[in-house]
């Protein structure tokens, strides 16, 4: 069994991982969060707007549900498979139709 060298070094002599952490250096602290940019004289009403389509489309409102309280993993797959069933159905009946 191979053993892993952490402080290997490459050509340039630098340490593998200085090299990655090298280039996040240079950007700055990331930004965490959702951000909305309000531009000079706009509306805080659509900045609301715009905060919280982007909080939709991110999912955070859907996962802080499923997050308030405890799911048993049984109890998720059966949702999961009630789910399924349910697309399914759509999917037929819309087929259906067609026809």
């Amino acid at each position: 069994m191979k053993t892993y060298n952490r402080n290997r070094q490459n050509f340039d002599g630098k340490k593998f991982y200085n090299n990655r952490n090298d280039n996040f250096k240079d950007r700055g602290p990331k930004p965490t969060g959702l951000q909305v940019f309000v531009r000079e004289g706009e509306d805080i009403s659509k900045a609301l707007r715009k905060l919280k389509k982007k909080v939709e489309a991110a999912g955070i409102m859907k996962d802080l549900r499923e997050r308030e309280y405890y799911k048993k993993p049984s109890e998720k797959r059966r949702e999961a498979r009630k789910a399924g069933i349910m697309r399914w159905k759509k999917r037929k009946k819309e087929l259906d139709m067609l026809r």
